[in-house]
């Protein structure tokens, strides 16, 4: 497996009563704008692209990967729905030492990064999504995509999900000798744009990286994620007035380019970036791109000042 640097700082912060904790791991330059970095389901805290480990370097950005609870460093915990995230980031930036910052969010990633904005507009400036969740269910749901069947399963995986999960970490914690073989097969039956990220040595190490030590001590939160998914997410996404820029490709097998459409025609305040053959995975290859966008929305806001 390629090595890959390790985060500058890597650990837990308290965020509520039982000592839960949330994991983080944080990349870039110690005194740039915050960005925080939300993980896609499956995904952990380092699941962050090396570019744009190196290019919040160069670029003055403090790039911060989160844990969700139930992977990683975080203590297994239900939200009550999609909402409840924001409570437990804004302790994780305060504990940090951060006021403002933005929020970006890859696939499973996309709902929290609304909820932060929809509950924090005074201190994210911007918010991007890279192929983000759409709404299952009240008026502003949307049918298809892999979210069908995720919502098929829900009531199951409210019941199954931590057993499952923990069956998962066990697994995860001998495999790395399979792990970059796995994610070569399951490249094999990708769509081409996503076959030909993984055949990149810096991505598939990436996820072999997140996948090893962000899920060998625990495997709740994608099943957490579906549960929370399929239900009310506790907010409206035409409230979210933060400025959003939103990225998709129009060959999304998992989360459709419609459902895209869909969530940006809803927000008051979003750009929709169509990603021309670019399946699910392989946005990724935007991340540098990404977080350009957002510091330019930053610089604007500032100037408004």
């Amino acid at each position: 497996m390629l090595d890959i640097a390790r985060p500058k700082i890597e650990g837990s912060i308290a965020v509520g009563e039982n000592k839960r904790r949330i994991g983080f791991a944080e990349y870039g330059e110690a005194t740039g704008r915050p960005m925080v970095w939300l993980h896609g389901t499956p995904g952990a805290r380092r699941q962050i692209p090396t570019e744009a480990r190196e290019h919040a370097v160069t670029h003055g950005i403090r790039l911060i990967g989160i844990d969700r609870p139930g992977v990683g460093s975080s203590t297994p915990y239900h939200y009550a729905n999609v909402a409840a995230f924001a409570d437990d980031l804004a302790k994780v930036v305060d504990a940090l030492g951060i006021d403002e910052f933005a929020v970006i969010g890859l696939s499973g990633g996309g709902p929290y990064t609304l909820a932060a904005a929809h509950a924090m507009p005074e201190r994210v400036v911007a918010a991007g999504i890279l192929g983000g969740v759409a709404p299952r269910v009240g008026p502003e749901a949307i049918g298809g995509g892999l979210m069908e069947l995720g919502s098929f399963v829900a009531p199951a995986v409210e019941v199954a999900g931590a057993p499952i999960g923990k069956v998962l970490s066990t697994i995860l914690g001998v495999a790395r000798p399979i792990a970059d073989p796995a994610i070569r097969i399951y490249g094999r039956f990708s769509p081409e744009a996503d076959r030909a990220a993984l055949a990149r040595p810096e991505f598939r190490a990436m996820f072999l990286n997140d996948l090893l030590h962000g899920g060998r001590r625990r495997m709740e939160a994608p099943f957490n994620d579906i549960v929370a998914f399929a239900h009310d997410w506790g907010f409206r996404v035409s409230d979210v007035t933060v400025p959003v820029r939103w990225w998709h490709g129009d060959a999304d097998h998992i989360v459709p380019f419609e459902h895209g459409e869909h969530m940006v025609s809803l927000l008051p305040d979003a750009k929709l970036f169509m990603l021309p053959g670019d399946s699910h995975l392989s946005t990724l290859n935007m991340a540098t791109d990404i977080l350009d966008e957002i510091a330019t929305l930053w610089d604007q806001r500032a100037a408004l000042r």
